[in-house]
């Protein structure tokens, strides 16, 4: 009864006077018991007091744990950043092209006599009619001396010649060689494939353009008695400078080629087609996967978290004081009014 009589006066502190007066003579002609008066009602608001106390504390180390993870998400989100930009990633694409720009392929014969060179189509080649025996010559060819690009001293000769450029219509450049009398371990020729033979003939200095080629692109080989099958591809690679590349990738497959004809062991036959191995151009060129607009984003999300949950905690403790101190009034109410 008194605690409700408290309660009621504390919320109603401007009741009439009349009505004051009859509570505090109640209050006063009613003699409880040092035990209810002492222990049951400040017990009960002493625990739930202590629970809403101890929920407050609970959730203000939720935050300031929600707090720690958001800055180390930051750190983490930094240090990737930098790991990504100190690491780029190699991209690889492929562009479809009908009609490639027709490379050139240098030979480097030696003593070896060019007999024929035929461009065919949808891959057919008929069969020689007199092999070794010089026939038509129906591509473009280009004869340079240059000097070696390792040694200056060393005078080079090369055979350039137009390759195949229809990848649609799979046309091959099918030539023809003869060697009288070697005196080499191994019967080969020499070969170098570049980008773009329409380059190599507008240039007005051809000397510098095959001694620049030697010194960039590899050089393979196609042996005697056999006819090589040199599928190519075109790699280009952009570097980080915004410069391009170009090399090729080949396949070569040997075939025996079956000679009729009676030779000299010093004759020696070459026979070597040349093919797009398909219509894709792969470009590589590197990447950083560090995308700076979705860390922009990200670290604003967490920032954004942070002041949130440090908003929480600052109203958390706002509401904790804001508790006590009213329970502190209620207590001083109370004993006001028993006094």
């Amino acid at each position: 009864q008194l605690s409700e009589d408290v309660e009621r006066v504390s919320e109603n502190p401007t009741d009439e006077r009349g009505g004051e007066m009859e509570v505090q003579e109640d209050a006063s002609s009613i003699i409880l018991p040092e035990s209810e008066l002492g222990t049951t009602a400040p017990s009960l608001r002493f625990s739930k007091t202590c629970l809403k106390n101890v929920f407050s504390v609970i959730l203000l180390f939720v935050y300031l744990l929600l707090m720690a993870v958001a800055v180390f998400l930051v750190y983490q989100t930094i240090s990737d950043f930098r790991e990504k930009l100190k690491h780029p990633v190699m991209s690889v694409s492929y562009k479809e092209v009908s009609l490639y720009d027709a490379p050139g392929i240098a030979f480097y014969p030696g003593k070896a006599q060019l007999l024929s060179c035929k461009h065919h189509y949808y891959d057919h080649i008929p069969p020689l009619i007199n092999p070794g025996q010089p026939g038509d010559i129906e591509c473009t060819t280009q004869r340079i001396n240059y000097t070696d690009p390792f040694t200056n001293q060393t005078m080079k000769y090369a055979l350039v010649v137009q390759g195949p450029r229809d990848v649609k219509k799979k046309e091959v450049v099918f030539l023809q060689f003869h060697l009288n009398g070697t005196d080499q371990d191994f019967s080969a020729i020499d070969y170098l494939l570049f980008s773009s033979f329409q380059e190599f003939m507008n240039s007005p200095e051809k000397a510098a353009f095959m001694k620049d080629c030697e010194s960039s692109y590899s050089s393979w080989k196609f042996s005697g008695g056999f006819r090589t099958w040199v599928k190519m591809s075109l790699v280009k690679t952009k570097e980080e400078d915004g410069s391009e590349t170009v090399e090729f990738k080949q396949e070569t497959s040997v075939v025996t080629y079956i000679d009729q004809t009676i030779k000299p062991r010093s004759d020696q036959l070459f026979f070597v087609v040349f093919e797009w191995k398909d219509p894709f151009i792969q470009t590589v060129q590197d990447i950083v996967t560090a995308n700076p607009w979705n860390t922009i984003a990200l670290l604003c999300g967490i920032f954004l978290a942070l002041f949130k949950a440090a908003d929480f905690a600052k109203l958390s403790v706002k509401w904790m004081i804001k508790i006590r101190k009213r329970h502190l009034k209620r207590k001083s109410q109370v004993m006001n009014h028993i006094n």
